[in-house]
């Protein structure tokens, strides 16, 4: 898993694990391009490997050759994406296509793209006027935020909401939806196939 922050997202498939909602499955490393990352300390206590890797001063090429390196080893049926504050190369998605899943804070195509992420996303949804929101988790591909959607979750949008209280209100759902997801991929019941989604109910 790739994170960048607190790791909740994180913790909602650590926690779907060890509840056996998901099954057959385990976090083997967690690398973040933030030494602060809570998302390393979750990674620790359940026994995953903590990797930090600095994006600082290099090309991101290099950056990202330097985790392929890291996570090669662990020869990595999935790779998802948990609070990735950093958009992937193509040479980097390339390498492991079909197998990078994201989660994203609102409903995809809506809001998402350059420049769409964190509290940004919730401020222009607000802005918008729309009534609806949520998340999306979806496969990565060249185009960001752009790949075939896997899964998405809905919430109401509140006439007093600020960023924050919807911010909230979504991430509770990508808690859900995002284990939901990677137990579709593991059970082999879901698969990018010729630029789309196919899920085998």
């Amino acid at each position: 898993m790739l994170a960048s922050g607190s790791g909740t997202d994180l913790q909602s498939i650590l926690d779907a694990i060890d509840s056996g909602y998901i099954r057959d499955a385990k976090v083997s490393a967690v690398v973040s391009n933030n030494r602060d990352a809570y998302a390393l300390e979750r990674a620790k206590k359940h026994g995953a490997d903590a990797i930090y890797i600095d994006h600082r001063g290099k090309p991101r090429e290099q950056h990202e050759q330097e985790i392929i390196e890291a996570i090669e080893p662990y020869n990595p049926d999935l790779i998802v994406l948990a609070g990735y504050m950093r958009a992937l190369t193509p040479d980097f998605i390339r390498h492991y296509r079909g197998r990078i899943i994201n989660i994203h804070p609102a409903l995809l195509p809506l809001f998402g793209g350059k420049g769409y992420y964190g509290e940004r996303v919730h401020k222009a949804v607000l802005e918008s006027g729309i009534k609806v929101s949520g998340c999306t988790v979806h496969f990565v591909t060249e185009d960001v935020d752009g790949g075939p959607i896997i899964l998405q979750r809905c919430v109401p949008i509140m006439d007093d909401d600020t960023v924050e209280t919807l911010a909230a209100r979504v991430l509770e759902e990508e808690h859900r939806c995002l284990p939901e997801a990677v137990k579709l991929f593991i059970e082999g019941r879901v698969r990018m196939e010729d630029g789309r989604t196919v899920i085998e109910r």
